[in-house]
């Protein structure tokens, strides 16, 4: 069954599920574009790494869940036992990702001949929205280099929350930006969460044309390979940021009727 809303599922936002629907996408966005450039371009899924940490990244809270802190069962508090005999001072264990490297994938075209990078695409993360973050400044920097090197941006930005483009902010609930070489202006596909994903461009190196990208049946194909529907609990509140009145009513609307083709609540 498909997802309760036209475009953008607001519960696939969710920080703690985030990572397994970006890996969807960019496989699903990777798959559909070799399929269609092949055999004159290449596809392929790489990474930039960088390092991060609690106390100096502004984004660590975005990919790395709280630390959950807890006492083994059974565990001594005393340093002293009623012997008189010296005992190590029970620990705490400390739960969650303490791996300060962070690795953020995202796809490149490439020129099957030459190996030259024609198009890098983005889908962003939460991390990558976060002003003054260690993610937003790797992405920034990232898309310097390949617009210098004379290769096209694509950058696709499906979560409500935190920072955009002053060019663009508030005028939208999500968007899609191209960036071509050598050109001041950018091309943008903005749109709502009522709306479905748009059909976007993929520039590649003259005299090719763009092609189309269909996000719609991208995300719908996601959606239903990684059984959202079962595994997403929409009893619950939408994830941050919440929704304001018009659309907070729009979609619980959209909520009520989804439950009621499924044949009543489940989740």
């Amino acid at each position: 069954m498909a997802s309760p809303f036209p475009g953008m599922d607001p519960f696939l936002e969710d920080l703690a599920g985030w990572p397994g629907v970006h890996a969807r996408l960019l496989t699903a966005i990777g798959d559909d574009l070799a399929a269609t450039l092949s055999p004159r371009y290449r596809v392929d899924i790489e990474e930039r790494v960088y390092v991060t940490d609690p106390d100096e990244d502004p984004g660590y809270a975005s990919f790395v869940p709280d630390v959950i802190v807890s006492r083994p069962a059974g565990a001594a508090d005393s340093r002293v036992d009623p012997g008189g005999a010296t005992r190590i001072t029970a620990p705490v264990i400390l739960s969650g990702n303490i791996d300060e490297e962070i690795r953020d994938r995202f796809l490149s075209i490439r020129d099957a001949k030459s190996r030259e990078v024609v198009t890098a695409l983005e889908v962003l993360s939460p991390a990558n929205k976060v002003r003054g973050s260690r993610g937003r400044e790797a992405l920034g920097a990232k898309r310097g280099q390949i617009l210098a090197a004379g290769a096209n941006w694509l950058e696709i930005d499906l979560l409500r929350g935190g920072v955009r483009s002053p060019r663009i902010a508030h005028r939208c609930d999500y968007c899609v930006l191209l960036l071509r070489p050598g050109r001041s202006g950018a091309l943008a596909w903005p749109f709502g969460l009522e709306e479905p994903l748009p059909v976007v461009a993929v520039p590649l190196r003259p005299p090719h044309e763009d092609v189309p990208l269909d996000l719609a049946g991208i995300l719908r194909g996601c959606y239903e390979r990684g059984r959202y529907e079962d595994g997403i609990d929409y009893g619950a509140d939408v994830p941050p940021p919440p929704l304001g009145g018009e659309q907070a009513a729009w979609a619980s609307a959209r909520l009520e009727a989804w439950r009621a083709r499924r044949g009543g609540p489940r989740g």
